[in-house]
């Protein structure tokens, strides 16, 4: 009887009034929807510090891009006494911090001191499991190498082989560990 008393009242208001009404009552169920969503598929925090992650990557490359197109094509490196482009101390931690490359020559040659390692890559038809390039700040120096396996070959043995990287190539688009020492 009362439920019925208030629905004549709502039936008896003028038509503009019941389609707002109709109107606030479907934004505040879509909006609670919404809000309930959120507490359970939300993640609205994780993707900001992603989107923040991504911003700062495509920085870092930019400024890594422009460090690359100043510095000369060909090869670099961080010693005196040659006729290849020297790079400053500074240029020389950016360099490192920009390259991911380990060339094939430079491989070949650390790979002649080790003669266990250059036994695995061989035998493994040349496969490297892992390159790297990191710069030790205690030392002020770039160090770069590689890992072998022969674990595809039936060889239960694994080799670390690193150095000092001394110079890079500059492609123009990228820079390359051009030769390590690691003797």
């Amino acid at each position: 009887m009362l439920q019925d008393r208030y629905l004549n009242k709502l039936r008896e208001l003028p038509e503009p009034i019941r389609q707002f009404g109709g109107l606030v009552t479907i934004t505040v169920i879509v909006i609670l929807s919404f809000a309930i969503l959120n507490i359970f598929w939300g993640g609205g925090d994780e993707l900001i510090e992603k989107m923040k992650k991504e911003e700062q990557r495509i920085e870092e490359a930019r400024k890594l891009s422009e460090l690359i197109s100043t510095l000369p094509p060909g090869i670099l490196v961080s010693y005196e006494g040659t006729d290849h482009q020297r790079l400053s101390e500074k240029q020389y931690e950016a360099v490192c911090n920009a390259t991911t490359i380990v060339t094939q020559r430079a491989l070949m040659g650390a790979n002649l001191i080790n003669f266990q390692a250059h036994k695995i890559y061989t035998i493994n038809g040349n496969k490297i499991d892992e390159t790297f390039v990191k710069w030790d700040k205690e030392n002020k120096k770039c160090f770069a190498g590689y890992t072998v396996s022969g674990n595809n070959v039936g060889v239960n043995e694994t080799i670390d082989v690193s150095g000092e990287a001394l110079s890079f190539f500059n492609t123009g688009i990228d820079t390359r560990v051009y030769f390590i020492k690691n003797f």
